[in-house]
């Protein structure tokens, strides 16, 4: 067996590091090979170290400037970094180096994706299925398109079509209970995420099963972030404005109300497995999160109801805590998955 082939069987197995010692052995003895250099890039890519996959890819492309498989696994990790406009570039010179590869398409659609063209990202993906209309990669790759283009029924159309052709694909099942959480089906979504957590237990991470969760969380810093602030501006309009106390008060219970029904609407049908997900998780600013959101609500509430200075200005605190600690938790989250 190669190194090459070895490292594919470990990287399928999840074992990364021994893919790529595998990998940079097989390079001892061929140094710029670009087949094991792309193959680098992938298993770095798995394992979430786009930097050094990136470094890999650009190697493989110097190596050989004429393989497709180079540059579009160079496109997959410029899009794992937000490159977008140079994702394309290579994606597209993978595609015109291999017309009739629909792999090569289907990094295309991804890379046009993420960069907000779907009308392209739509074509390159029906450009992949042109050559197989049963492919399930291709159909989850459209799937994937609509979803972010917001169109969830073609969404779900395309993901129901690939899991037509494999019940069990754990792709075709992560898109439907993402579909599901994005129209807040939370049951089922929990439902789908619990089974496939069961069955491929490396493959989700705590995030995706603490998402009611962080959800709650992300969507009560947003709301927080603009009623609080609106509150607070119109209550200070009193000197010029004989009903902005009113309105002020009428404001603050309006966000608290809409606030703590989201809430109950996201985490009750979620059950206990997202909470204890969160234990996973950089403890200290997500502890911080839900402290200072369980008291930003009520602090509102008692605005409303006596229109005293002191629970604004509370409020206005523990929402600028929870804002900075969210985003404390995102980067202490991406660190950790590096």
């Amino acid at each position: 067996m190669t190194a090459a082939a070895r490292a594919r069987l470990l990287a399928e197995l999840g074992r990364f590091d021994q893919a790529e010692a595998e990998l940079r052995l097989g390079l001892l003895t061929r140094p710029g090979d670009p087949e094991l250099l792309a193959l680098l890039a992938s298993v770095l890519r798995l394992d979430e170290r786009h930097d050094d996959a990136l470094a890999a890819a650009d190697a493989a492309v110097e190596a050989a400037p004429g393989s497709a498989g180079a540059h579009a696994e160079r496109a997959e990790n410029l899009i794992a970094l937000a490159r977008t406009r140079e994702a394309v570039e290579a994606a597209s010179e993978a595609a015109r180096l291999r017309p009739a590869e629909p792999e090569v398409h289907r990094v295309l659609a991804r890379a046009h994706a993420a960069g907000r063209d779907f009308g392209r990202a739509r074509a390159a993906a029906r450009q992949a299925l042109a050559f197989d209309p049963r492919s399930v990669s291709s159909l989850l790759t459209l799937a994937e398109v609509e979803r972010v283009a917001g169109r969830r029924r073609a969404a779900a159309r395309a993901t129901r079509a690939a899991l037509a052709e494999d019940p069990g694909h754990p792709g075709g099942r992560w898109l439907i209970a993402l579909l599901n959480a994005e129209r807040l089906h939370v049951g089922e979504a929990m439902r789908g995420l619990r089974d496939l957590a069961a069955e491929n237990p490396a493959r989700l991470r705590a995030e995706a099963l603490a998402w009611p969760v962080l959800g709650v969380l992300a969507g009560l810093r947003r709301g927080l972030a603009v009623g609080v602030p609106l509150t607070l501006a119109v209550r200070l309009a009193m000197p010029w404005w004989s009903l902005a106390g009113l309105f002020a008060q009428g404001i603050a219970l309006v966000v608290a109300v809409v606030m703590m029904s989201f809430t109950a609407r996201v985490l009750l049908p979620a059950g206990r497995l997202p909470w204890r997900s969160l234990a996973l998780l950089p403890r200290h600013p997500v502890t911080t999160e839900l402290v200072t959101a369980g008291v930003s609500v009520p602090l509102l509430v008692w605005y409303a109801l006596g229109a005293r200075w002191l629970p604004l200005a509370l409020s206005v605190v523990t929402v600028s805590v929870l804002i900075i600690s969210g985003s404390l938790r995102m980067r202490v989250t991406s660190l950790n998955s590096r």
